[in-house]
């Protein structure tokens, strides 16, 4: 369960009472006040023994009284994602090869590219692919209307753009906000377009990363869900940068994904709160 209201006292006695009163058994339990923004957020794992009717017989005056918004799920559950793509193989064999190995809580509906180039791979893990082209301004909305359509076909939770190489429109980003999931190389607001480890190379760069945050319209610049970050030298070339930077947002890319397919990350404004 996952809980986010305004702060005061007496949350944390009310909830656990709640889930005493239902035949809850707490397991886990994480909590936070925002001094900045003044909300509680909480996150609790638990072993019921009740129905969730009664659950939620117990929680609803507990969340009336708090002005609580609170999310029940049951702990594990794959969700449904979509993935989107380009030409880049790394995060998308990353994601399907964890999902076989039920490393990763997810289950990937399909995986929609604008170039035809990962089919033979996404296929190879038994998992649907299309390919739609993106050369106009018609095709990226007959694009975005698949997206849509799958979303609503598969009744998708999370859609994850896994070196998704177009922007998405701003109409598209308010419809997906709070479930769609971009990865891309910490250089920003540096070494932008193409080839940003050949410009990161010629400047004789010593730390490369990658970053995951929540899509917005504001290009690169949603909530930030995690980083990694690891040391380089003058020795590397700029295709050694290339593969360590790709190891790094494959890494990074997983781990946003696998907390939010937890319920581990929590909206506070425009930043995250992660309950690892």
């Amino acid at each position: 369960m996952t809980i986010v209201c305004p702060d005061r006292p007496g949350i944390v006695h009310a909830v656990t009472g709640a889930i005493v009163t239902a035949g809850g058994n707490i397991t886990e339990l994480q909590q936070f006040a925002s001094a900045d923004t003044g909300r509680f957020f909480m996150r609790v794992q638990i072993d019921m023994t009740g129905s969730d009717s009664s659950f939620t017989d117990a929680m609803s005056p507990v969340a009336l009284e708090f002005g609580m918004d609170w999310i029940l799920d049951v702990v594990g559950r794959p969700i449904n994602t979509l993935v989107l793509a380009t030409t880049a193989e790394h995060c998308v064999q990353d994601l399907l090869f964890r999902q076989r190995a039920g490393l990763l809580p997810v289950n990937i509906v399909g995986v929609l590219a604008n170039q035809n180039v990962l089919g033979e791979l996404v296929e190879f893990y038994g998992v649907p692919f299309e390919h739609m082209p993106i050369k106009s301004q018609e095709d990226k909305a007959a694009f975005e209307d698949r997206v849509r359509a799958l979303v609503a076909e598969h009744d998708v939770e999370l859609v994850v753009l896994a070196r998704y190489m177009q922007i998405l429109s701003p109409e598209l980003c308010q419809e997906l906000e709070g479930r769609a999931i971009n990865i891309h190389h910490s250089f920003l607001p540096g070494f932008k377009g193409a080839n940003p480890y050949l410009q990161a190379h010629r400047r004789g760069v010593k730390l490369i990363g990658a970053t995951a945050h929540f899509v917005t319209e504001n290009l690169d610049e949603g909530p930030i869900i995690e980083q990694n970050v690891t040391r380089v030298n003058h020795g590397e070339s700029a295709d050694a940068l290339r593969v360590i930077g790709r190891d790094i947002e494959s890494r990074t890319l997983r781990q946003a994904v696998g907390w939010y397919a937890e319920h581990r990350i929590l909206l506070d404004e425009h930043r995250t709160i992660i309950f690892e």
